[in-house]
């Protein structure tokens, strides 16, 4: 898949909507299981700051390449 039609299907609307849905659900789990404690008591900080980012990042990133295999290199979106 080239660069330009990843960042076509990345943008796409709906596209956008559910990875940032999956991102926020998935980000937030992860950041109160690994940084609870920390949340909890302090202090919230630059580093703290980028690890909650990380956290959320990281599922955008992993429900995006799971949308781009799923597109094949067909051209066509089969799911909308």
């Amino acid at each position: 898949m080239s660069p330009r039609r990843a960042l076509a299907v990345i943008l796409h609307p709906s596209h956008l909507k559910r990875t940032c849905v999956v991102a926020l659900v998935v980000g937030v789990l992860l950041s109160l299981v690994n940084l609870g404690g920390q949340l909890l008591t302090g202090p919230w900080n630059l580093p703290l700051a980028i690890k909650i980012a990380l956290n959320v990042l990281t599922p955008f990133v992993v429900a995006n390449l799971g949308l781009m295999s799923r597109q094949g290199g067909s051209g066509t979106d089969s799911q909308g």
